[in-house]
């Protein structure tokens, strides 16, 4: 069956189904719906957890035999796999197989970007429709946005004036996992006062880093490696969480892909560009000029790097998420071939 974000929780309380499926370009709803899964597991005794990441390095026969492995000790287990292209692949055969017979001490997490169109008609996902739960988390729209971070900022116990309600969403441009981050941050600014006001965002604006993951993201895209460099190093050392910004650039290099594929040469671009939600000019001309500057091999290999740095983030490879950036930033300054 599926089911939207806003009725999880209601689910959840029914009881646990044998697996789930979570899937969407949105982090911090894909994060949220999988924490209150994973909180439900807990409660009822999934205690143990096997996390496997869905690459060309996958054993997929491994994950068979945990899957259908009996517990000496009759201990509960949640085994997440985390599929980040939105495809199963070699994996499709053990899912099917697993689905058919879940095991009865095992709730199963896949966690997945967009679900690829072709998956949905696949048997494992038919299967996986009769037997669990699917939860598809969908962009919110950009006009929606500044509804959004009111209702979430409400839910934090603060209170947005109109102004700075305004300044927020212009320049978090609607990034879910940005704008968690920045309303944390006001809230520890304006302790006991639960009023925000514009006076309030435009001093968190100032007395945060020089630099920020939306200037490297500029950078990135305007090709500057050697600043993005710096900045990439700054927030290192400062121990930034590179997802959020890392969700900004994936964003932003499909769009830049969609741009290319619609946006006829000679053409005005400003109506696809705030049609998309991209109002401020900085980040406007960013986009048209990397759209310009790079080809579609640069883009798609770009997009491979964001993988490896989401997956080096979560602590599923050797090489930290900062390597790869710089990677990227290498990438991005290339001409095109």
């Amino acid at each position: 069956m599926k089911t939207q974000p806003g009725q999880l929780p209601q689910l959840l309380k029914k009881g646990l189904a044998p697996v789930y499926l979570v899937s969407g370009d949105e982090p911090l709803l894909v994060q949220e719906c999988c924490d209150q899964i994973r909180a439900a597991a807990r409660d009822a005794g999934y205690q143990d957890r096997l996390v496997y990441h869905a690459d060309h390095q996958l054993d997929w026969n491994s994950v068979a035999e945990e899957c259908n492995a009996l517990s000496l000790f009759a201990e509960k287990r949640r085994i997440e796999i985390h599929l980040p292209s939105g495809k199963l692949g070699d994996g499709r055969k053990v899912m099917e197989q697993v689905l058919q017979a879940p095991p009865e001490d095992v709730v199963l997490l896949l966690i997945s970007a967009k679900l690829d169109a072709a998956e949905t008609k696949r048997k494992w996902y038919k299967e996986l429709q009769g037997t669990g739960v699917h939860v598809p988390v969908w962009p919110i729209d950009p006009e929606k946005f500044a509804g959004w971070l009111q209702q979430r900022a409400s839910t934090q116990g603060l209170q947005l004036t109109r102004g700075a309600l305004m300044i927020l969403a212009e320049r978090l441009e609607g990034n879910l996992l940005a704008a968690s981050q920045e309303l944390d941050r006001l809230a520890l600014l304006v302790g006991n006062n639960k009023t925000i006001d514009e006076e309030t965002v435009e001093q968190a604006v100032q007395d945060s880093s020089r630099f920020s993951g939306f200037e490297l993201v500029t950078e990135l895209l305007a090709g500057k490696a050697a600043h993005a460099g710096k900045i990439i190093g700054v927030l290192q050392q400062e121990g930034e969480n590179p997802l959020g910004l890392l969700s900004v650039l994936t964003r932003d290099l499909n769009l830049i892909l969609e741009f290319q594929k619609t946006v006829q040469p000679g053409e005005n671009p400003s109506a696809f560009l705030k049609k998309r939600g991209v109002f401020q000019p900085r980040r406007a001309t960013a986009v048209r000029q990397a759209a310009s500057r790079l080809n579609r091999a640069q883009l798609q290999q770009a997009l491979y790097l964001c993988s490896l740095t989401d997956r080096a983030a979560k602590g599923f490879d050797d090489l930290g998420p900062w390597h790869h950036l710089r990677d990227l930033a290498v990438l991005l300054a290339a001409p095109a071939r």
